[in-house]
């Protein structure tokens, strides 16, 4: 990419891709209506595929210009530069991953819908965290934003992946009386990926100790790939108040 394409040049050609059928398709999946989770969010309407092809004709773009994207209104925009942003840190010297980091917990206010969550936060707050202290996840865990909350578990994904559980275990618990659909979700996918990641006993553990307290979407999400009988004996346990 040449050195003097900015963010200006990222934002036309996010526009010039806009599709207003799907925009209004996906306004509605990301619930962006009234009262929703996603209220106000603006969509141009690109595929998964656009984004991708997008990401990497950008991919050298100024760590300032990716913030300016991860800034912007368009959620496009935004999703673009997690994309960015993630291939740069993956390619990045250790010596330098930390601004990648930080900056990223510096603007968390606009990784704001499950699916920014979900493309970034395993690859650049997990990795990153891997052989350090976590103790940010668990400040995250508590936070009143559904998307910082959502960041705390999803970030787990990168220590399941490198065979550890027991922080994936410890905010999962942490997250047993949280209110919303969208963490009970993203909670019973990281239980199901230590389980299916080699770790069945650590999940059957954690669910024998906490059953009666989980929101059923979280059990169904963790249990999901267990063989049927065995998936029926955990439905059957009923749900009980701390």
């Amino acid at each position: 990419m040449p050195d003097n394409i900015h963010v200006q040049d990222l934002k036309r050609e996010v526009l010039s891709l806009s599709n207003k059928q799907r925009a209004d398709f996906v306004q509605k999946y990301f619930k962006t209506g009234a009262g929703q989770y996603g209220e106000g969010d603006i969509f141009a309407g690109l595929s998964t595929s656009d984004i991708r092809k997008i990401a990497t004709k950008y991919r050298g773009l100024s760590t300032a210009d990716i913030e300016r994207a991860l800034q912007d209104e368009v959620h496009e925009m935004r999703s673009v530069a997690l994309v960015i942003m993630a291939a740069q840190y993956k390619r990045a010297p250790e010596a330098t991953k930390k601004k990648y980091f930080d900056l990223y917990l510096g603007n968390t206010g606009y990784i704001n819908n499950w699916d920014l969550v979900d493309i970034s936060a395993p690859y650049i707050i997990g990795d990153y965290l891997l052989g350090k202290d976590r103790g940010i996840l668990y400040t995250l865990a508590k936070s009143p934003s559904l998307w910082e909350r959502r960041i705390a578990i999803m970030s787990t994904f990168a220590f399941i992946k490198n065979g550890e559980v027991a922080d994936t275990l410890n905010i999962a618990r942490l997250l047993l009386d949280d209110d919303h659909d969208l963490i009970h979700k993203a909670s019973g996918w990281m239980l199901r990926e230590v389980g299916k990641r080699g770790n069945q006993k650590a999940l059957e553990q954690f669910l024998d100790e906490n059953i009666r307290y989980m929101p059923r979407t979280m059990l169904r999400y963790a249990i999901e790939k267990f063989p049927e009988s065995k998936r029926q004996h955990y439905l059957s346990i009923k749900k009980t108040p701390k």
